[in-house]
């Protein structure tokens, strides 16, 4: 068992989001010495920050892409928990999956890179995607799985079990803000099966974060 009290975290999420804070509650209670940033999008990342080093990086819904040098400063892992399968990186999972009339969805846990959405896989959780499922809803059970996938590596880390190793990898280059966009302003056109019908119906912004 880890003492968990002399590990360093550094946990980067999203403001005034209730998945969050019950993930800080989480580390508040078993890790030592924590540092929080806290921002939602548009926010720039925080100034002070560069001059964190310790254990464990956590990122969590944060609204911002971590900068390598940051991420060199975590002498363990930085770890980021991904609203997405291994065949969804980037922006827009949801989106993508549910105009692609997927059957499966889930979350990836895995070692921050350079660039997004690119580094080793360290868990994945999938669940079933339903043809009721707006855009909102599953965003909300990603959510809801991503806290679970958190608390069982987070409760790996403090039992002193080495990270899991996936033997799963990302399945194509990750999703663009761009591709994003050209999607949530696709057309109907009489020629669309109901499915991608049902998509524009159902579909809200949502930026996988």
């Amino acid at each position: 068992m880890s003492d968990g009290k002399n590990i360093s975290v550094l946990f980067i999420g999203k403001k005034n989001d209730p998945y969050s804070e019950q993930a800080i509650e989480f580390i508040k209670s078993n890790f030592g010495n924590i540092d929080i940033e806290l921002g939602k999008r548009g926010d720039s990342l925080p100034e002070d920050i560069g001059w964190w080093k310790g254990e464990y990086i956590f990122s969590y819904l944060s609204p911002w892409i971590i900068p390598d040098y940051l991420l060199n400063r975590a002498s363990v892992a930085a770890i980021n928990f991904h609203p997405g399968p291994p065949e969804y990186p980037g922006i827009g999972c949801t989106n993508f999956a549910i105009y692609n009339q997927e059957l499966i969805f889930g979350m990836t846990c895995h070692h921050m890179a350079a660039k997004v959405d690119t580094g080793d896989i360290i868990a994945v959780k999938r669940f079933p995607l339903f043809s009721t499922d707006s855009v909102h809803f599953l965003t909300q059970r990603c959510y809801s799985y991503i806290l679970t996938l958190f608390y069982e590596i987070a409760s790996g880390i403090l039992e002193g079990k080495p990270l899991p190793k996936s033997e799963e990898t990302w399945q194509r280059k990750p999703y663009k803000r761009k591709e994003l966009n050209e999607l949530c302003i696709c057309k109907i056109t009489p020629d669309m099966s109901t499915g991608y019908g049902l998509f524009f119906f159902l579909v809200q912004p949502c930026f996988c974060i």
